[in-house]
């Protein structure tokens, strides 16, 4: 018993564990054709997202085009400081915020017409209603402000028409501060609505029948369906493109908002984008409006990740 106690076992080899690196190339070789793939989307983002930020630094700088990025002064956080001290800032904050606010308690609508959609049995009419819904989002902005233009116009106009029959004097639609909000909004909903049902609709096309015909052996009606069935089923999608949503919440249409906006409705519709637009490009500012879309673009970064995170606690589902 003791030669057998003194005997020493020899210890077991351990395999060593792969590297980061290792696991990298490994995933490299067995994958490499959807590497391929989407290498040339890669190049893009890098390209034209990712080395332009090398020009963010403006912002900090007294940039001058003849001296350069690098040779222009250092100023800290002046330009920052300059834009949240002037009389405008809270007037282009509370729109912006306004206008994002609004088009986002409309974010229900995409989802409610698709449901709609979806319970639509007669193909016919579905094809229809979906390319009716469809096609106003290929109508190009200038198209869309000149319709409003058109149809809102204070002495030809049809709502002014309409607005006639039952004794309402002409309305000055796109020159009252107090329409922007409605018709920038609402034209936009009439635009992009059926549009951004297809995800949705795509997300039903997923759901298995076999818990339709469950849920109709136990007794449930159509409506109970939608809410237990349908809405459960495509509750991931909604919450990936609400929170994608938020990731552009300061960034409001800037072209459409540029073409609507006019002296007599600045007070409404003058936002953080187009006021870059002005400061930078026709006015030369060029550090002073890298300043001002840097804090804008700040801001939608802080609301993606607060979003986010709150996505992941209070559900399964999140970007990351």
């Amino acid at each position: 018993m003791a030669d057998v106690a003194a005997v020493e076992v020899a210890p077991t080899p351990t395999t060593a564990r792969p590297t980061r690196w290792q696991v990298l190339r490994r995933r490299l070789r067995g994958c490499w054709q959807l590497y391929v793939l989407a290498l040339p989307a890669i190049v893009f983002f890098l390209i034209f997202n990712y080395v332009p930020m090398y020009g963010v630094q403006i912002a900090f700088k007294d940039f001058v085009a003849s001296r350069g990025i690098w040779g222009s002064r250092w100023v800290g956080f002046d330009h920052f400081e300059r834009f949240f001290n002037s009389f405008y800032f809270w007037r282009l904050l509370v729109n912006t915020l306004v206008l994002s606010l609004y088009q986002l308690v409309l974010f229900p609508l995409p989802i409610i017409l698709a449901l709609s959609l979806n319970e639509v049995k007669n193909r016919f009419f579905k094809r229809f209603a979906q390319t009716l819904t469809y096609a106003p989002h290929f109508v190009s902005l200038v198209v869309v402000v000149s319709m409003l233009f058109a149809f809102l116009d204070p002495r030809v106009g049809l709502a002014n028409h309409v607005a006639g029959w039952f004794g309402v004097g002409p309305i000055q639609f796109m020159q009252e501060a107090g329409w922007f909000r409605h018709l920038y909004t609402w034209s936009g909903v009439w635009q992009n609505l059926g549009w951004s049902t297809i995800i949705y609709l795509a997300a039903l096309a997923g759901v298995n029948p076999e818990l339709h015909q469950a849920a109709e052996v136990d007794g449930a009606g159509r409506l109970r369906r939608i809410m237990h069935v349908n809405i459960p089923a495509i509750m991931p999608t909604v919450v990936v493109l609400f929170i994608l949503d938020f990731g552009s919440f300061m960034s409001v249409g800037f072209e459409k908002v540029l073409l609507m906006n006019n002296s007599l409705n600045s007070s409404t519709s003058d936002v953080i984008q187009t006021f870059v637009y002005q400061a930078g490009l026709l006015q030369g500012q060029y550090s002073y409006a890298a300043a001002v879309g840097l804090f804008d673009s700040v801001i939608n970064i802080a609301m993606l990740v607060l979003v986010n995170q709150l996505a992941r606690k209070f559900s399964e589902n999140s970007l990351w």
